[in-house]
């Protein structure tokens, strides 16, 4: 189908000729000729001359550029008959249907997304061209760049057209080599391992890193960047990012030519301040630039941060801080100025909240530390941010401020991108110390958008099965505490380490609430019956003396300090802890249980992160012995390099485990990356775990082993966080034992769920 601006020639010189009179001819009519769905007054209405006046060559080309304009005609031919003007035209096609053909790494969806020709709309060739292009730009996002599309028409009754993208994906375009021209500091291999984009590798199949993606080679320009400017090169410049497709376009080869410059250290630092409450000298313990250490661009960044809370907490918003750099290239030292200028004090005027499609108003709100009118606080803005993402309920929370209706007032933007918080989880796997192990769980963390969580779910394995249903509401009665109830029954088998069967069935009741920002209490009352059965024939007397079933209600409390940077997996802060139950409201049972413990987290690197925790706990039975289930384990998991159950007293004779009513135990630890890429999740750590447990009371005919020597154990470990669920792999040996406890060297456990 031809489409392009075309007008007779001849009419022209007729109304051109008429026009060029004393006294130009009237147009005494306009006919339309040509049209099928567009009336005639709907075409005459877009032009600019009109019945009764003069012919006008102007007008009548702004009458052809406005036909034209309207996207309806693929020709428009305009001439005159006698004192007529004729309006000759071509509409253009409706498109009956789209049709995408041959794509199979980008689903029709995605692309569809991206198209302006859809059914029922007007066919034109540049919107055509423009979708191609747009589609040609996802597949190189997708890393695809000898991607071709052409689109076909096939002609249909009553001028309808079936629209067809012909679509070769062609092959993945990787990245065959990165290269580095003028590094003279750092290595190839240093240099590439900073870098987002990846060299193609046949193991990188769950990775699109390294596929060319030109947008991360900008980012990779800003991490090489950053990268020296942490170590000590402040005049380091990235002069060239060069990417050259092959010959077969299969793959590129990128240079990315730098200029390192020489290292330097920090000079003299000052702070100049010009607001009254913040007092240079003051100030100076926020300061992490230090004179005669490596220039570190980093810490300038930090320091900005650290001084901006110290504002923020005196009230101060939009503050201006700026380091004032003064390079002496001869002592290659850079001197620095922190200039804080004199900001007013600002209140928070409102809070918007944006994104939130599902969650409630209230439920974003109720977790911010501050409220309108309150004075603005960076601290409490961030403490807010962090508390919104801990929630778990979103991919990306922002929080930012804009000038409000006076100069000392801030409006507070929440920009939130939610996730899914609903999981349907069916997982199978196998671990060294219950065998192979099944589970099907469903759970709500955010129920109908008010933050509750729900959850169900059911375990199987060769030695245990549960059954677990909980409830939690975040903010009970509205207000800050959070209320919930658990049931639980499950069925454990110590057959191995103690020749018995335990069954434990019951509920609890929890309510936590915080006392200050980062101290919580959470408190519980807990009502269950155990019942042990099964015991051998062999056992220990005092496993057969705790045969039977038992009822306990008791009532606990824990009380938790949290300065770590994130709850899961985090690298930095610390952890304290003391809890304590009373049994005895009632029931069979009376005792009290008092446990303590510590985790300590410090990034020695950016990637490399040392942890030491420390855990204790005793147990009081008031006017009768601790019963066999309620004492203290150790080993397996919280003592490696000994099985489960592994170490404590045990009988003489049977050699069954008793478990202790004393233990304490401790890790420290490295975990570091094994150089394999990061998207893998795979990670090694080095550890030496120790702890002991001891004292039992049994009846005096039993004989037992009962040592409160310390054991330890020294290891290492690999962790893998893989498509089919997390993977654990222990080796260690123990240093310290005792001749009856029991060891074991490898421990390995893996799950996955789909």
């Amino acid at each position: 189908m031809a489409v392009g601006l075309a007008a007779s020639p001849a009419a022209f010189a007729q109304v051109r000729g008429a026009g060029a009179e004393a006294a130009a001819p009237i147009v005494s009519a306009i006919r339309v000729e040509g049209n099928q769905r567009v009336e005639p007054e709907t075409v005459i209405s877009y032009m600019s001359i009109r019945a009764g006046e003069r012919f006008d060559p102007v007008k009548l080309d702004l009458s052809l550029k406005a036909l034209y304009a309207t996207g309806l005609f693929g020709d428009v031919q305009i001439r005159a008959e006698g004192n007529d003007l004729v309006v000759t035209v071509v509409e253009n096609p409706i498109i009956n249907r789209v049709v995408l053909e041959g794509n199979s790494k980008l689903s029709e969806e995605q692309l569809t997304k991206e198209l302006q020709v859809k059914p029922r709309v007007i066919f034109t060739r540049a919107k055509v061209q423009s979708d191609v292009q747009r589609m040609l730009e996802l597949y190189r996002r997708a890393g695809r760049f000898a991607a071709t599309i052409e689109p076909k028409i096939v002609q249909l009754p009553q001028n309808r057209v079936d629209l067809i993208f012909e679509i070769k994906e062609g092959p993945n375009t990787g990245v065959e080599r990165i290269s580095f021209i003028g590094n003279k500091a750092f290595t190839d291999g240093e240099l590439r391992e900073e870098i987002a984009t990846r060299e193609s590798r046949w193991y990188r199949f769950f990775s699109s890193e390294d596929n060319y993606d030109p947008d991360r080679m900008t980012y990779d320009r800003e991490l090489l960047r950053k990268f020296y400017l942490t170590n000590g090169y402040a005049d380091f410049r990235v002069l060239s990012a060069v990417a050259d497709l092959t010959p077969e376009r299969d793959a590129f080869f990128i240079t990315f030519t730098v200029d390192e410059g020489e290292i330097y250290t920090f000079g003299g630092i000052d702070i100049e301040s010009r607001i009254r409450d913040l007092v240079p000298d003051e100030l100076r313990s926020q300061l992490l630039t230090l004179e005669g250490e490596t220039y570190n661009a980093e810490l300038i960044e930090k320091t900005i941060d650290r001084l901006t809370d110290a504002a923020g907490n005196l009230g101060y918003a939009f503050i201006d801080i700026r380091p004032v750099l003064k390079r002496d290239r001869e002592k290659h030292t850079v001197s620095i100025t922190y200039q804080i200028n004199e900001a007013p004090r600002v209140y928070v005027e409102r809070i918007n909240i944006q994104g939130n499609v599902r969650t409630l108003d209230e439920v974003i709100r109720r977790e911010f530390r501050l409220s309108e009118g309150d004075a603005f606080n960076t601290a409490k803005k961030e403490r807010s941010r962090q508390r919104l993402q801990a929630l778990g309920f979103f991919d990306k929370v922002d929080v930012t401020q804009v000038q409000g209706s006076a100069p000392d007032r801030t409006v507070m933007n929440v920009e939130v991108q939610e996730r899914s918080t609903g999981e349907l989880q069916v997982g199978a796997g196998f671990s060294s110390s219950e065998g192979v192990v099944g589970e099907v769980s469903v759970r709500e963390r955010n129920l109908l958008g008010r933050g509750q969580d729900i959850r169900i779910s059911a375990s199987l394995s060769q030695k245990r099965t549960q059954f677990d249903f909980g409830f939690t509401e975040p903010y009970f009665l509205g207000r800050n505490v959070a209320a919930g109830i658990d049931l639980f029954n499950i069925d454990r088998d110590y057959q191995d380490e103690a020749q018995y069967d335990l069954r434990r069935t019951g509920f609890a009741l929890r309510a936590g609430f915080n006392i200050s920002e980062f101290l919580r209490m959470t408190t519980r009352y807990t009502l269950r019956q155990d019942e042990i059965t099964n015991v051998g024939p062999f056992a220990s007397f005092a496993v057969k003396e705790a045969e039977g079933q038992a009822l306990t209600s008791m009532v606990g409390y824990v009380l938790g300090y949290d300065r770590r940077d994130r709850p899961q997996r985090p690298t930095d802060g610390y952890y304290l802890f003391i809890g304590q139950d009373f049994a005895g409201l009632g029931g069979d049972v009376t005792y009290i249980r008092t446990t303590a413990g510590a985790n300590y987290y410090y990034p020695i690197t950016s990637s490399v992160v040392a942890s030491l925790s420390a855990e204790g706990g005793y147990i009081h039975g008031l006017g009768q012995n601790v019963r066999l289930n309620d004492r203290f384990d150790v080993g397996g998991q919280n003592l490696r390099g000994f099985k489960d159950a592994g170490i404590g007293p045990r009988d003489a004779i049977s050699r069954d485990s008793l478990g202790g009513n004393i233990y304490a135990i401790g890790t420290a630890e490295v975990s570091f990356p094994v150089g394999l890429p990061d998207e893998y999740g795979i990670r090694a750590s080095v550890f030496t775990d120790f702890g002991t447990l001891f004292e039992v009371d049994t009846a005096p005919t039993v004989s037992v082993l009962d040592d409160s020597s310390l054991r330890m154990s020294a290891g290492i470990g690999i962790s893998w966080d893989s498509p089919f669920g997390p993977i654990r792999v222990d080796f260690a040996q123990a240093l310290l034992k005792e001749d009856y406890d029991e060891t074991q060297v490898f421990r390995f456990s893996f799950g996955t769920k789909f």
